[in-house]
């Protein structure tokens, strides 16, 4: 069997035009090398190299054979680069996927720019999905970690790892009274008890549907879900289009939808949107260890570690 060394030996030997300075260049001794290069020509079929007094020399066949050898030993050793730089998380794959609210949240953006920045090698998949729908699909290996609001319950397969609580702010239609007159003050929760609501379906987003509704009925009131939309992008459109008013993390504000204003609600209501990674439980190094330290540094930034 050829391996990778026999083409070394063709190649160092090609090279030197000399056996005994092949041998040398390469760390071993004569004699084992031209056992070697014979075993080779044996096994090709054909001399690769004519025998003179002062040195060696390619045949035909040895000059085909080198210049292959050449071209293969190249690609092996770009093999092994590209595995050495996958292992340190410098170039690969990684898929990451983000909730609506979660894609315009400065962290996730600045997560994103800095591996673009810092492995622009690495090939970045991104998908927008429901919260559920990332969970499922981290859990099923499609996603490698997703950046989540609250899942509802206890994923034994999955680390979840908090990252910071946004602030919710309340949306209304811009032409709503409280609009204009509330834009600088924060309200209280029950103000809202007898508007309309717009919420995202639970299963889109369970935990911030659960907190949302909890936080109602501790303000002394059940709200009055008027519509559910998939996605809270359409939530915001429904909004707009003055069918009731929604409770929205910060960062959806920064779509600046038409026809939307925000309201910041009292800090008693306790209302937060709390940002989360997702990935499966275990070791994580290459692409996905070079993403977990960049978010945990910036978490140590944030908290002023």
């Amino acid at each position: 069997m050829i391996e990778l060394r026999h083409l070394r030996y063709a190649v160092a030997v090609a090279e030197e035009g000399h056996i005994t300075r092949a041998a040398a260049r390469l760390g071993i001794q004569q004699p084992p090398l031209s056992q070697q290069i014979r075993a080779l020509e044996t096994a090709i079929g054909a001399p690769l190299f004519r025998r003179q007094p002062r040195g060696v020399e390619l045949t035909a066949a040895g000059r085909a054979f080198v210049d292959k050898a050449r071209a293969v030993l190249r690609d092996a050793d770009l093999a092994v680069e590209a595995a050495r730089r996958a292992s340190r998380g410098q170039e690969g794959q990684l898929a990451i996927g983000f909730t609506s609210s979660a894609a315009f949240h400065p962290f996730v953006t600045g997560v994103m720019r800095e591996m673009r920045e810092r492995a622009p090698a690495i090939t970045l998949s991104l998908e927008e999905a429901s919260t559920g729908e990332l969970i499922e699909a981290v859990e099923a290996d499609r996603l490698d970690a997703a950046f989540v609001r609250s899942p509802s319950e206890r994923l034994e397969n999955l680390t979840i790892t908090h990252l910071l609580d946004e602030e919710m702010l309340v949306a209304l239609p811009d032409h709503h009274p409280r609009a204009r007159k509330d834009t600088r003050r924060r309200i209280a929760l029950a103000s809202l008890a007898d508007e309309p609501l717009i919420l995202y379906r639970r299963p889109t987003g369970p935990g911030l549907y659960d907190s949302i509704i909890a936080a109602c009925r501790a303000a002394g009131f059940s709200p009055k879900v008027a519509q559910e939309a998939t996605r809270m992008v359409s939530t915001l459109s429904l909004v707009a289009a003055g069918l009731g008013i929604s409770i929205v993390p910060e960062s959806m504000a920064r779509l600046e939808t038409a026809g939307v204003s925000y309201l910041r609600l009292d800090r008693s209501a306790g209302l937060v949107a709390p940002l989360a990674l997702a990935r499966k439980k275990g070791p994580a190094g290459g692409t996905l260890g070079r993403l977990l330290g960049i978010v945990t540094r910036r978490v140590k930034d944030r908290a002023g570690v």
